[in-house]
């Protein structure tokens, strides 16, 4: 049991101090780490080739789904990884595309959850 004699009993201050350095301790690293991670851009435009760029609610997905590794198992979370993994060849031209997007799209529609767009030329769009 703590005895208190008043704001100015040492003691007190001295486990008080303790306590909240032991508490940020305990708490700060996951709530800065929480604060700071990393979530990408609200919105990303894709290059779609030929058939014109894709502007890709990115914030909107990530709401929806809540875990980055539906997407992201077959990419990484970096800025152009996509298009770099087409380069290396380590990705097909439209693999993320129908093999991801259009896919997941479907089979929300099929179940009767809104879904995304399931058509080319609702996603590109040619300048």
């Amino acid at each position: 049991m703590v005895s208190f004699e008043g704001p100015g009993n040492p003691k007190v201050w001295k486990r008080l101090g303790r306590l909240l350095l032991a508490a940020v301790f305990a708490v700060g690293p996951g709530a800065v780490f929480a604060q700071t991670q990393n979530t990408g851009a609200a919105e990303i435009v894709l290059d779609g080739g030929t058939s014109g760029n894709v502007a890709f609610p990115h914030q909107r997905h990530q709401a929806k789904l809540a875990d980055c590794t539906i997407c992201h198992s077959a990419f990484p979370q970096k800025a152009g990884a996509i298009e770099e993994l087409k380069a290396q060849g380590k990705l097909a031209k439209k693999q993320i595309m129908n093999e991801q997007c259009t896919k997941c799209h479907r089979e929300k529609k099929q179940a009767g959850e809104k879904a995304g767009p399931t058509t080319c030329t609702t996603c590109h769009v040619k300048q």
